[in-house]
């Protein structure tokens, strides 16, 4: 009689612990989603006519994003000490297949990332460049993407070069005007051949209250304006932690 009571016991106390978990990730879903929007404060103004006939003097510009740790994390399968806090349940999970062996990658999104997207995909021309290899970022390029189109040029570590035991971006193969592209990337060794294009960011594995992406946004809505990113980008060197 005990044994089904201690049994029984058992049995209750690992559903209350199932449901405490379900709740407490409710609620952070909850509080995510209200951080979410109650932070984003960026306003769209018309532009002054003098604003729209120096927009059409220049060119469209190009902007290059890199994904891990630029516009997600991740962690796979088999990685004893995971970046995000324990139990922190991902955006999304993608199943990939490494050399014939099924690796599960648990992804996490950059606060802000979808409305960043949004923004900077009417000023700009998207692309996505990765060191990643290709079925491991089209898969995650597919899913920031989820069927709008906003990015549909995207380079992977194939079109990368290996130096210094580095994977380095030739900006030059997505356009030869140099002239009109930026690249956001957090390892500075990846444009290491074009720092006046980059723009340097913080890498992010876990901070739910990061909003770099956001304090982007002003920056990048007058760069759209310039003749060449590169006067203007070019005075940022001091910010690039060199490698």
């Amino acid at each position: 009689m005990s044994e089904y009571l201690v049994l029984g016991l058992r049995s209750l106390v690992w559903l209350a612990v199932k449901v405490w978990s379900l709740c407490l990730e409710a609620a952070r879903r909850q509080v995510r989603a209200i951080i979410d929007v109650s932070s984003v404060f960026y306003v769209f103004c018309p532009l002054k006519h003098l604003s729209r006939v120096r927009l059409n003097q220049v060119k469209r510009k190009i902007l290059v994003l890199d994904l891990d740790e630029t516009l997600i994390h991740s962690h796979h399968d088999g990685v004893l000490k995971p970046a995000v806090r324990p139990g922190t349940p991902p955006d999304f999970m993608l199943k990939v297949l490494v050399d014939r062996h099924p690796i599960r990658f648990f992804v996490h999104k950059r606060p802000h990332v979808d409305f960043f997207l949004e923004v900077a995909s009417q000023w700009y021309e998207l692309v996505i460049f990765t060191a990643s290899m290709e079925i491991y970022g089209a898969a995650v390029a597919d899913k920031l993407d989820n069927n709008k189109k906003l990015l549909n040029r995207r380079y992977y570590r194939q079109h990368c070069t290996l130096e210094l035991g580095s994977y380095v971006k030739d900006l030059a193969a997505i356009h030869k005007d140099l002239s009109s592209i930026i690249i956001l990337d957090n390892s500075p060794s990846a444009y290491r051949g074009h720092p006046d294009n980059a723009i340097p960011i913080k890498s992010w594995f876990s901070d739910p209250g990061d909003t770099a992406l956001l304090n982007l946004l002003p920056m990048l809505d007058a760069l759209r304006f310039t003749s060449d990113v590169r006067s203007v980008l070019s005075r940022n060197l001091h910010q690039h932690q060199l490698w």
